[in-house]
């Protein structure tokens, strides 16, 4: 098991550098994929995945990933609401077939999965920036976790959240915090001595605190859907760690976060 998921984790650290270090249209490919792959994972708990609901999230995850390569910006407020009328068609006109709890959870997967992760291709266009900006997503979210995980393995005594995930510890929480703050830090230091680029260590530090701090309210969020409909995993896709929302619990959370403070910094 732990030999499988080390290669699938891999792998995947691969695809993540040859898709993002490549930007572009192969970029906003990959995510528009992984972004129908996670919401058919969430759909699939919610039994639209393969339905009439279903088939009007995929096309409006495309439609709005669409809107975001040809317009630069996120005044995208048209296009959810016509969502959010075409979902309520499909619901009207075949009634009783739908619950009203699956058009909530078809509009959700929306912005849940596809709004949310399509910031890793945000950020990566950010013009000059993006191509180093980017990585602090992944710093926030895997570099937090694995922190988390070091830091509460040897030391976790007090439980964070006791009922939805036992192994999680107040201490694993606090040194992934830290832990990640000292990776932007040593990230920013990094990207001034080899990329000639000047950014302010205690900037990244502080974005990646949040973004640490977010990053948990991904994971847990997510365990706590599952617990809700008693699975163990959202999909097999990724040999050793599950599906996509498995993998990018905490990375949906963060991509939007790391793009707001990115941009209200400057």
């Amino acid at each position: 098991m732990f030999k499988t998921r080390l290669i699938s984790g891999i792998v995947l650290v691969l695809v993540a550098l040859v898709t993002i270090i490549s930007g572009g249209p192969i970029l906003f490919a990959t995510m528009l994929i992984v972004s129908l792959i996670g919401m058919s994972e969430l759909y699939k708990i919610f039994g639209i995945h393969k339905s009439g609901l279903g088939f009007v999230g995929y096309v409006f995850a495309v439609l709005y990933y669409g809107a975001i390569y040809l317009i630069q910006g996120d005044a995208l407020m048209p296009l959810f609401m016509a969502f959010l009328i075409a979902l309520l068609m499909v619901y009207v006109f075949s009634y009783p077939k739908y619950k009203a709890d699956q058009i909530m959870a078809a509009f959700f997967g929306l912005f849940y999965v596809a709004v949310m992760l399509s910031y890793i291709f945000q950020i990566r266009r950010i013009t000059g920036a993006g191509s180093f900006l980017v990585w602090l997503v992944f710093l926030c979210s895997w570099g937090c976790d694995a922190c988390a995980y070091c830091v509460g393995v040897l030391f976790g005594k007090h439980k964070m959240a006791p009922v939805l995930s036992p192994k999680k510890s107040i201490e694993g929480a606090v040194g992934g915090v830290v832990g990640a703050a000292i990776l932007g830090a040593v990230y920013a230091l990094a990207v001034d001595y080899f990329g000639g680029v000047d950014v302010s260590p205690l900037a990244f530090a502080g974005i990646c605190v949040v973004g640490g701090l977010i990053s948990m309210v991904g994971d847990l969020a997510a365990s706590a859907i599952k617990r809700n409909y008693e699975i163990k995993d959202y999909g097999k896709l990724i040999p050793g760690h599950g599906g996509i929302l498995d993998r990018f619990d905490s990375v949906i959370f963060v991509a939007p976060i790391i793009y707001y403070l990115l941009t209200w910094i400057g």
